[in-house]
């Protein structure tokens, strides 16, 4: 995302070093998905339509059903032009994150950043967002951090960290193979 430039070695998108690309340029390749949410005050529309304010209702509409979150923005008193405040405080933390994840589908950018997307929210909501950030990251590259191991299991490499540094690396089946850390985290979470 260049809030820092290498000092060593290079990172191309595409085959282009990132060094060259103006940061919005680069930006533009990327969505995020935080654990913390941000919202700002405006409409549910506006809201999802942030990083592409041109979008028109049809293709916000299309987002925010890829999202799961079609249905719940129509109960709303306005739909989609019911004005948010700036905590988004009548929003529980896992309809917050499905908007910003109709964000993300509604840019449509090659490259995911999903960090601690699902940490904040119950189990059952944490399955609406996991079947939405599956459909999200199908035909891109996708970086997700995450505690929660069933966030990654499916994942084609998995790069387990300590302090900083990776200590294992590979697929779920060969991580549990290695009967490592990562084995030991996987299995104290589901057994």
């Amino acid at each position: 995302m260049r809030f820092y430039e290498v000092n060593g070695g290079r990172i191309t998108v595409d085959g282009v070093p990132t060094a060259g690309m103006t940061r919005s340029g680069l930006r533009r390749n990327f969505g995020m998905v935080l654990q913390d949410t941000w919202l700002f005050g405006g409409t549910v529309a506006e809201n999802i339509a942030y990083g592409r304010p041109e979008a028109t209702r049809e293709e916000i509409v299309a987002a925010a059903k890829a999202a799961k979150v079609d249905y719940f923005i129509r109960t709303m008193p306005q739909g989609y032009d019911t004005a948010l405040d700036n905590e988004a405080a009548n929003l529980s933390a896992g309809q917050r994150q499905l908007l910003t994840i109709a964000r993300v589908f509604l840019c449509d950018p090659p490259i995911l950043i999903l960090d601690e997307a699902t940490s904040s929210v119950d189990t059952r909501t944490e399955a609406e967002i996991g079947k939405a950030m599956k459909q999200l990251m199908q035909g891109r590259t996708s970086f997700v951090i995450a505690h929660r191991l069933s966030t990654i299991r499916d994942a084609d490499t998995i790069l387990f960290m300590e302090q900083g540094n990776i200590i294992e690396q590979g697929d779920h089946k060969t991580l549990l193979a290695k009967k490592g850390a990562y084995a030991s985290l996987y299995y104290s979470q589901f057994e």
